[in-house]
């Protein structure tokens, strides 16, 4: 993380560099004059977007004089002009106007890259366990998906899916030779993931793990905002959080209600939903978590009821794993409620 940093620093000032200009007007602050080039730099790579070739030529000039001052110049192989409709690459998006309109795609090489990425991996792993694959292939498949889920990559995250699905696909094949396809099929592919209605995805039908598809991550466009409101400004942190608040709910409507009738507590443990992000693991956490939950089923009002009584339909917001525990338990010491969410 060193390298970036250092660039940062020396680089710092390549705007005046390039000679761009913003207007100081109060209305518009953050927007450059009508005849300035702009300039976008991430590290060591940029861009100088201009109005013309010859100023594009006077930018490039200007830069060269000012990097060498530091002891720096232009990669001449990397450095080229081009026309927006002829589009270019950068930090692996390819950036090109079609027909007047200006679309960000996944360049071409960074699609080659992740191909390359996924047959090694599947071929590395021949002979390999399901869930050790697994476990290569989903970061690389959620973090590649993650990068490039704010441009237009519906088409290329479904391709990608058909492309990871014959590599695994022969990858059944090579593992088991003897095997007819149909008993291939059904051994690594199924209905794994219950929320989407799709039998053709990689899983392990004894852990349940599975592998997660591009075209299940959401494509979320980037929102511009007016002037300088950077998410970095630490006098806009309350707006920040408003404006995600308002566009992004955590959970729905009636998740909302239950919580606060139950005060955000598991209904079981009476421990924090929201902060429970990992089961007991050591023997002693188990054992004291066992005593609570036994407890709770004593007092709760459902489990001490009259037996002419009926039960109440009710739903109760729990633990993943203080469900799995409560179906462990004996149902004739106590009865669990009617519905559990």
């Amino acid at each position: 993380m060193i390298s970036p940093l250092l660039l940062n620093i020396v680089l710092h000032g390549m705007e005046n560099a390039a000679g761009v200009q913003y207007l100081n007007w109060r209305e518009q602050p953050g927007y450059a004059k009508p005849d300035s080039p702009v300039l976008v730099r991430y590290a060591d790579d940029m861009v100088a977007l201009c109005h013309t070739r010859q100023q594009a030529e006077q930018v490039k000039t200007r830069l060269a004089e000012w990097l060498k001052q530091r002891g720096l110049a232009f990669n001449e192989d990397k450095t080229r002009i081009v026309h927006l409709d002829e589009g270019y690459d950068f930090l692996g998006f390819n950036i090109r106007r079609y027909n007047g309109k200006l679309l960000i795609k996944p360049s071409r090489e960074a699609v080659f890259r992740i191909k390359r990425r996924l047959r090694a991996e599947i071929r590395g792993h021949r002979g390999h366990e399901t869930k050790a694959l697994l476990r290569t292939l989903n970061p690389i498949v959620r973090g590649w998906a993650a990068y490039y889920r704010t441009v237009v990559s519906k088409k290329i995250f479904q391709d990608l899916d058909h492309y990871v699905f014959h590599l695994l696909y022969r990858w059944g094949l090579h593992r088991h030779p003897n095997k007819s396809r149909r008993w291939i099929v059904s051994r690594y592919f199924g209905r794994f993931n219950k929320s989407r209605n799709e039998k053709w995805v990689f899983g392990d039908h004894v852990t349940g793990a599975y592998l997660h598809h591009f075209g299940w991550t959401k494509i979320v466009r980037h929102i511009m905002v007016t002037g300088t409101s950077s998410v970095d400004d630490p006098t806009l942190t309350d707006y920040w959080a408003d404006r995600r608040r308002r566009r992004f709910s955590p959970v729905d409507n009636t998740t909302l209600r239950l919580l606060k009738q139950q005060q955000g507590t598991c209904w079981v443990c009476g421990d924090y939903l929201l902060h429970a992000d990992r089961q007991p693991e050591s023997p002693q956490e188990w054992e004291r978590w066992l005593r609570v939950v036994k407890k709770a089923m004593r007092s709760n009002h459902i489990a001490t009821r009259p037996p002419d009584e009926p039960i109440k339909e009710q739903i109760y917001l729990i633990h993943a794993y203080c469900r799995t525990g409560f179906r462990r338990q004996d149902q004739s010491s106590a009865r669990s409620p009617s519905g559990l969410a």
